[in-house]
């Protein structure tokens, strides 16, 4: 016998996996993803051009430009650094900085303010860093071989390399799923900076670390009274940089640092005053979204490819390629991003479905969070920079990562694609009932149901 269906009120209380967010917030969406695809392709060209460059008969100039130090002779803070270095240290400091934006944002007005929604995303999370660091060990361990202290490589998800995927195979994921893939990023990224500044930290100083906090002090409290002079802001976040990196401690580090420090809230929204329709609020008119949507083309259009150009240049001329693939860290690099992070992230999020017997929103369906957690594989900026951390930039373990982290976000951007594209008639259907706006009102309709919102 069928057992009988439960009430209404019993339905509605059944938690949605992937669930639309509202309009304010699927607007926003909309505009950080363009912004990460334009960089994202970016990024592939800085790459491609690194490798062929790098590969071509001027390599030596390629070696040259990176190697070049531009205040050499004792510049103070440690700052005689060469250009591969300023691009990884300096540059990547601003692409951390709108990392810090964004987390600010998600845990004042985002899915994290919600413990609920932020389930979803950090169980997710977690599952896609604890697996690859397990598999990276494992295969190190099994082979008997060093590089071990390169267990992080393939925790990171990189969110512009996967967006870009997603456009050059013109995907329409539905508003969910790309929302969940950028929060699943997010708090990929808060997790990789707290590895890289607690177990990639070397000859750690204290004094500078603490004298930093005077000028991201001085930077908190001008954020905080809306005060938005650059050349006030600028040179005390860049002192914040100097001292940290000083420290010892990632000088990438400052830019979340400062980046926590921003309000996202407008000022009235803050004091309690009456604006939309519900109780949480909106960040439109925030200092956080303003300077995230002024410092975000910095990050994604210059930051990130300018330090893909110097990062991703490895050698191949000469190589045996066997000897190469056979080797114990590209191994468990590859195993990590391509197994690691697309077992851990559907697992995970699985595991949660069925431990809180939540559902999937009905235009998701388990094969599509199979293809978003291949493509969470694609591991590129941040794997790099914890490979230079971890082996030495230029030395033969760091040039095998780096060989290892194109390959695997390769094969993990590929399997994706083959997964995400058999559903993507049906993502261009839920995609053209998420814009149809029929009363003209500006707003698209499913955004005006409250059953769908």
């Amino acid at each position: 016998m069928t057992a009988p269906s439960p009430p209404p009120s019993e339905q509605r209380r059944t938690a949605r996996l992937f669930a639309r967010s509202s309009w304010p917030e699927a607007r926003r969406l909309a505009d950080v993803l363009r912004t990460e695809t334009v960089g994202g392709a970016l990024l592939l060209l800085g790459a491609v051009t690194a490798l062929v460059w790098a590969n071509s008969p001027w390599a030596d100039s390629y070696t040259r430009v990176g190697d070049w130090v531009p205040w050499p002779g004792g510049a103070p803070w440690h700052l005689d650094l060469d250009v591969a270095t300023w691009a990884a240290d300096g540059l990547l400091a601003v692409f951390f900085f709108v990392v810090g934006l964004e987390l600010k944002r998600e845990f004042v007005a985002g899915d994290l303010r919600d413990p609920r929604r932020a389930a979803l995303p950090v169980v997710a999370a977690l599952g896609g860093m604890l697996l690859p660091a397990l598999i990276y060990v494992a295969v190190v361990v099994a082979a008997d071989g060093p590089g071990l202290r390169g267990w992080a490589i393939p925790t990171a998800t990189d969110i512009a390399f996967a967006l870009a995927v997603l456009a050059l195979v013109s995907s329409h994921l539905p508003q969910g799923l790309r929302a969940f893939l950028l929060t699943l990023a997010v708090v990929d990224d808060l997790f990789a900076i707290t590895i890289i500044a607690v177990f990639y930290t070397a000859d750690f100083h204290p004094v500078p670390l603490l004298a930093a906090l005077a000028p991201i002090g001085l930077f908190a409290v001008l954020v905080q009274r809306g005060r938005t002079w650059w050349w006030a802001l600028i040179p005390l976040a860049t002192a914040a940089w100097a001292l940290v990196h000083a420290s010892g401690v990632h000088a990438t580090v400052a830019g979340v640092l400062l980046g926590f420090t921003v309000p996202v809230l407008a000022r009235h929204r803050a004091a309690g005053g009456r604006r939309g329709s519900t109780g949480a609020g909106t960040d439109e008119d925030g200092l956080a979204a303003r300077l995230e949507h002024r410092w975000r083309p910095v990050s994604a259009g210059i930051a990130v490819p300018i330090f893909a150009l110097f990062a991703a240049g490895v050698t191949l001329r000469g190589t045996d390629l066997g000897d190469l693939l056979t080797d114990p860290i590209v191994i468990a690099v590859v195993a990590g991003l391509v197994l690691g992070k697309g077992i851990g992230v559907f697992g995970s999020t699985y595991l949660l479905a069925r431990f809180t017997r939540a559902e999937l929103d009905e235009d998701i369906t388990w094969s599509d969070l199979l293809g978003i957690a291949l493509l969470a594989g694609v591991g590129f900026t941040v794997s790099l920079l914890i490979g230079d951390l971890a082996f030495g930039a230029g030395s033969p373990a760091d040039d095998r990562v780096k060989v290892a982290v194109l390959l695997g976000s390769v094969l993990s951007a590929g399997l994706a694609a083959m997964v995400l594209l058999r559903r993507n008639a049906t993502y261009r259907r839920v995609a053209q009932r998420e814009q149809l706006d029929a009363d003209g009102d500006g707003v698209p309709d499913v955004y005006q149901r409250p059953a769908d919102r």
